[in-house]
């Protein structure tokens, strides 16, 4: 699923208040956070600063590890930890969410998404420490990335079924990540293309919108 999708859906998860704002102001995500992880105004972010934001906002639905980022924005292994601490205390109830998510896997078995699709994960209760730790990680991603991945499903079939029942010439035949690509006569694009806007924003109420451009 796309990455910007994955962190929505974090920020409405978790509750986190900050994340929430950032998307609710309309601001670009990965500069806020920058802004934030690095202690300085938005307007002072350098695109490097903003880079190492992106990776840390993209790698924390993941449950990076601070070796994994280090090589991902090649920086040092401490560098790359405080970053990740520092994401962490500006936006506590993400951590909280994500310890609860590992949490009830652990005792159910299983990571459950907001439409109650589970993913069982056997890997928590391995002996073998690296395949728990995959576990752990699978556990505080599944209840995101599968999140957004119901969410585009309902938004292809709503989607179809508009075009369908509105008799346009117009047919839906890619989704690729959070996009759909719809082929449509030329006299009907501007209806279609608002049609595809709508249905897509209306799949499901959250405290951070849905935008589709």
């Amino acid at each position: 699923m796309g990455s910007e999708m994955c962190i929505r859906d974090s920020a409405h998860l978790s509750g986190d208040k900050n994340m929430q704002e950032s998307f609710i102001s309309g601001k670009d995500i990965h500069t806020s956070t920058a802004a934030q992880v690095f202690g300085m105004p938005e307007d002072m972010v350098t695109p490097e600063m903003r880079r190492a934001a992106k990776a840390v906002n993209f790698g924390i639905v993941y449950g990076i590890s601070a070796f994994s980022l280090a090589k991902d924005i090649d920086v040092s292994v401490a560098k790359a930890d405080r970053y990740i601490k520092s994401y962490l205390s500006n936006f506590p109830k993400v951590k909280e969410f994500m310890d609860k998510a590992v949490a009830d896997a652990e005792s159910k078995g299983y990571s459950e998404t907001i439409f109650g699709r589970r993913r069982y994960i056997p890997e928590l209760a391995a002996k073998n420490k690296n395949i728990q730790s995959f576990g752990k990680r699978a556990a505080m991603n599944a209840p995101v990335q599968g999140a957004a991945a119901d969410i585009i499903k309902i938004a292809m079939v709503k989607v179809f079924r508009r075009l369908r029942d509105e008799k346009l010439d117009a047919h839906l035949i890619l989704q690729i990540h959070d996009e759909l690509i719809v082929d449509a006569a030329a006299d009907e694009v501007d209806g279609v293309a608002a049609l595809l806007k709508k249905e897509m924003e209306a799949v499901y109420v959250s405290e951070v919108r849905l935008d589709v451009n």
